[in-house]
């Protein structure tokens, strides 16, 4: 969870150099043209990483809740029904909620063009799938707030307003020792009361 935001953003900022390098020829007209076009490429791979780790968390956590209340055994396969529902859960979450984090993401830390983009999604993307592939749960939040934050200090540190980046690293923080809080009163009660 520590390091899928700063693989993002060595990812980011080495695409974007990269893409930097290979573009310095090219009209800015005709960067954004194409890079408006390779973003849905890239967002769609980031989509399929997102998919692929988060709603893998969730299956497992489910997973196991049907093997401790006796309903699969602990060889059992998971249910084909726990793989749709994950996976509809996180794309209908996506599709409704998702704009909120695109906003902040691509607003408040820096702002992006499509070919900040296109290397910030790219860097997440495969942050992701390389977390996936060796069955590391990540944030996808984090990794790609990691290379948003790589992709606009290429352009120069100013660009990122460092005060937005240091308010998600707090609730990042937070989360973590809030959840356990939550769920040992949560334990307690159920042990006390029920």
């Amino acid at each position: 969870i520590v390091l899928s935001p700063m693989l993002g953003m060595v990812l980011g900022i080495m695409l974007m150099i990269t893409v930097s390098w290979i573009c310095s020829n090219t009209t800015p007209q005709r960067v954004d043209r194409w890079f408006r076009r390779l973003q849905l490429v890239s967002a769609g791979l980031y989509s399929l990483g997102h998919g692929g780790n988060d709603a893998q968390k969730t299956m497992g956590i489910i997973w196991m809740l049907l093997i401790a209340s006796g309903h699969l055994g602990a060889k059992d396969n998971l249910p084909l029904w726990v793989v749709i529902a994950c996976y509809g859960a996180i794309a209908m979450g996506t599709l409704f909620g998702g704009w909120r984090i695109v906003k902040t993401m691509g607003q408040k830390i820096t702002k992006l063009k499509p070919v900040d983009g296109f290397c910030a999604e790219t860097g997440g993307a495969i942050t992701l799938f390389l977390a996936t592939g060796m069955g590391v749960p990540v944030s996808t939040t984090h990794t790609i707030t990691g290379s948003i934050v790589g992709v606009g200090s290429v352009r120069r540190v100013s660009a990122v307003r460092w005060g937005v980046a240091g308010t998600i690293v707090w609730a990042w923080i937070l989360t973590i020792p809030c959840s356990a809080f939550i769920a040992a009163v949560a334990w307690f009660i159920g042990e006390r009361y029920l």
